[in-house]
């Protein structure tokens, strides 16, 4: 399948719910007020937002005066292209010469931190990297031994140490045999936290500050990985982790556990972070990168 198809398969539970709406509102009548008011409240409920969805409908009304369009269905082809403009913006880090790219990973409990770092490890191994997966949640030794059998089925090396350890010394340990081994691609776990828990973010500042003592730079990007059925609650977490370490990019996992596929433009609108990934799945091939275009047109076509 490619990505179009992919992603429409990822949000096949919101094709029950919210996608359903949009497509019964697009296919047919005039475009008036009613039509108007109609999306806007079916796009805050598909948790798109009130600020993003007010934005969309006033842009669309605007586009489909200056172009003189009449039929609800003329006006999808509009959307479609707003929503792409709003979620443009992820770039891929350009890995620093002579050194390993290094990407760190945090979120809540449950997220799927862990099922993340080994599918992005397998996104990276299968491009022809060198790849090193850090088992950086040391609080559970549930994690450490999950991401041993990630990694083994990902065909990456691991770098742990026993339950109990602190977090920051597996990192250290870590990227000094990334260097040594001339890694490419360093991918850290980190343990679940809450975003309201003042200690555990302050270890978080501390892994942060530790690799870049080891690495100047490093890491070159922070993504918090967050439940896409949380819905928006999953913006007050985002806002907390980004005061202790600056997040570059969002991981948006379960995407086809949720009938509201919106999230993905209200949590990119609102954070003004950039939405890299998506999760549609369990298997290691199950992480897209995210397509601002290709979602798009999932979401509408």
């Amino acid at each position: 399948m490619n990505l179009v198809e992919r992603f429409k398969a990822g949000l096949a539970r919101s094709k029950e719910g919210f996608l359903r709406h949009l497509d019964l509102l697009f296919s047919g009548g005039e475009l008036n007020d009613d039509f108007y008011e109609a999306l806007e409240e079916a796009l805050i409920l598909g948790d798109v937002g009130v600020e993003a969805s007010l934005k969309l409908v006033e842009q669309l009304r605007l586009e489909v005066s200056r172009r003189k369009i009449r039929e609800r269905n003329q006006a999808k082809e509009i959307l479609m292209q707003e929503i792409t403009a709003m979620l443009n913006g992820a770039e891929e880090p350009v890995k620093p010469d002579g050194e390993p790219l290094v990407i760190l990973l945090i979120g809540v409990n449950g997220s799927g931190k862990t099922t993340t770092a080994a599918k992005l490890a397998y996104r990276y191994r299968r491009e022809g990297n060198e790849v090193l997966l850090v088992a950086g949640d040391t609080f559970r030794a549930a994690a450490i031994e999950q991401l041993q059998i990630w990694a083994e089925r990902a065909g990456v090396a691991l770098i742990r140490q026993q339950p109990g350890s602190d977090p920051s010394a597996v990192f250290y340990d870590a990227l000094n045999a990334a260097r040594a081994r001339q890694v490419d691609v360093v991918i850290g776990d980190t343990a679940g936290r809450l975003h309201t828990k003042v200690n555990l973010m302050e270890e978080l500042k501390k892994i942060n500050r530790v690799i870049g003592r080891v690495q100047p730079g490093a890491p070159h990007r922070v993504l918090l990985v967050i439940d896409a059925t949380t819905g928006h609650n999953g913006i007050a977490q985002a806002a907390r982790f980004n005061e202790a370490v600056p997040v570059t990019g969002l991981v948006l996992t379960k995407l086809d556990g949720t009938a509201r596929g919106g999230i993905v433009v209200g949590m990119q609108d609102t954070l003004k972070v950039p939405v890299c990934y998506v999760g549609v799945g369990e298997k290691l091939e199950d992480l897209l990168p995210f397509e601002a275009a290709d979602f798009a047109r999932a979401l509408l076509a």
